[in-house]
């Protein structure tokens, strides 16, 4: 490797750990509300009632749902760059409204606010690891961005049980894991200053000359110039194409991608990854660890996440999709069910809390192995070019929507129904997901993109071969 591509490396590797910070705080926000909740609910603290518990995750996700329709609109209009670091001034004014919030209206709004540089986070950190990143390292650094969300969950949780156990006894402490997530804030706004604008975004904006100048220092010289004649092939073509629009969804066999993917994003979330994700704290709790050891434990939890996120980078490109997604959601629903069965019949046991958390580990091997990887592999894959916005934004809304649908039902049903049948649900909802699956996903490993476009508009959508 001579010294121009040991540069160009350098500067792909600084841009991609920089941007993905916005990933490490998309981990980092959804995941502290697992240990800070027990926290601020108390009489002395915010006073919350059961019924109002699955408000405050929801209030972060419906804001998201909100974010990932907007958030790749505006970075269209103003730039990858621009949006992401705006989008780190939100994180930390509202991460500061958060922490500094009196009461739990308060606490929702700014949650909500949050939640729009979460959702804005989740489509313009991928789409711009997309445009910067060589082709033949595209996969791995957009991947990069799911390992360094199960990194800032993992962060959250290990913060929650330092400052639990250490300062469990002083008022307010559940304020101090929330505004951390300021300090990750503060490095990608300053780490954004130096980071170019994404080379296809400026030649789409009239400014080819700038896109060429970026690519010479992110590409060999031979890279750049085929890239920037790619990146203008590529605009030529766009620009023949109609504008994608709702009028799209009389045509069948587009209504019927569009399906599967809200199906997919549906899916990712009724499966219960955000159980373990915003309540796992409360359910070792409940299973008869002390607060303490819950806050410990659920540390085995995020750092499973994080070395699971890892093994899928290395098997999405390795075996087939639906292969791995069916096996992943056998994986956890039996998990659900020994968890159910758990809750039913160990009360009172003293190995209880320990087969819960070993329970809990292994759904989230399952899920970050596999399931959460596969799903958005899919998304990227099952749109054609023209719809590819429409589609994504649609197929995103529906995947918060069924985060925040989780995230405030699940407090009620254990306030109502207790966990074992607040478990069994989830149970039925993974069954659900596995009949989704064998009946409506496609095989898409090992074709084009043209491909399973054609698949789709010519061929029932996979063929009976890959039901098996």
């Amino acid at each position: 490797m001579n010294a121009k591509e040991k540069s160009v490396n350098r500067k792909v590797t600084l841009i991609s750990i920089i941007s993905t910070f916005g990933g490490l705080l998309f981990g980092y926000d959804t995941g502290v509300i697992n240990g800070a909740l027990p926290f601020m609910i108390q009489k002395d603290e915010l006073n919350i009632p059961a019924s109002a518990e699955g408000v405050i995750a929801g209030a972060l996700t419906l804001g998201a749902a909100v974010g990932a329709v907007t958030g790749g609109k505006l970075s269209d209009k103003y730039g990858r760059k621009k949006i992401i670091t705006n989008l780190a001034l939100i994180f930390i004014i509202t991460t500061i409204g958060c922490a500094v919030s009196p009461t739990l209206g308060v606490l929702i709004f700014f949650r909500f606010l949050l939640g729009l540089a979460v959702g804005a986070a989740s489509v313009v950190v991928p789409t711009f690891l997309a445009e910067m990143a060589p082709t033949h390292k595209r996969g791995r650094i957009v991947a990069q961005n799911e390992v360094m969300i199960t990194g800032g969950q993992f962060l959250a949780f290990t913060m929650n049980a330092i400052l639990g156990t250490t300062m469990g006894h002083v008022p307010g402490v559940w304020r101090w894991m929330l505004v951390l997530a300021t300090l990750p804030a503060v490095i990608l706004w300053f780490g954004m200053l130096i980071v170019p604008d994404s080379p296809r975004w400026l030649a789409a904006n009239d400014s080819e000359s700038k896109a060429f100048d970026v690519l010479k220092t992110i590409r060999t010289p031979e890279e750049a110039e085929d890239d920037m004649e790619k990146i203008k092939i590529s605009l030529k073509s766009e620009k023949e194409l109609d504008k994608a629009s709702y009028k799209d969804l009389k045509i069948p066999w587009v209504r019927k991608i569009l399906f599967i993917g809200i199906g997919l994003g549906i899916v990712q979330q009724i499966v219960g990854i955000n159980i373990m994700m915003y309540y796992g704290t409360t359910i070792l709790e409940k299973s008869g660890f002390s607060r303490n050891a819950a806050l410990m434990a659920n540390i085995a939890n995020g750092l499973t996440s994080t070395v699971a996120a890892f093994f899928g980078m290395f098997i999405v490109n390795r075996f087939k999709r639906r292969s791995v997604f069916l096996t992943t959601l056998a994986g956890t629903t039996t998990t659900m069910i020994l968890i159910t069965l758990v809750n039913a019949f160990m009360k009172g046991n003293p190995l209880m809390p320990y087969a819960t958390i070993a329970l809990t580990i292994t759904f989230l091997a399952f899920f970050q192995g596999g399931i959460s990887p596969i799903t958005w592999t899919l998304l990227s894959e099952i749109f054609p070019v023209r719809l590819r916005g429409l589609g994504m934004g649609m197929a995103t809304f529906f995947l918060w929507i069924g985060n925040f649908f989780v995230a405030i039902i699940f407090p009620w049903l254990v306030a109502n129904v207790g966990m074992t049948y607040s478990f069994l649900l989830f149970v039925i909802f993974n069954v659900i997901s596995i009949v989704f699956v064998i009946f409506f996903v496609p095989e898409t490993q090992g074709k084009s993109l043209e491909e399973i476009e054609l698949d789709f508009k010519f061929n029932d959508h996979f063929k009976k071969e890959d039901r098996i």
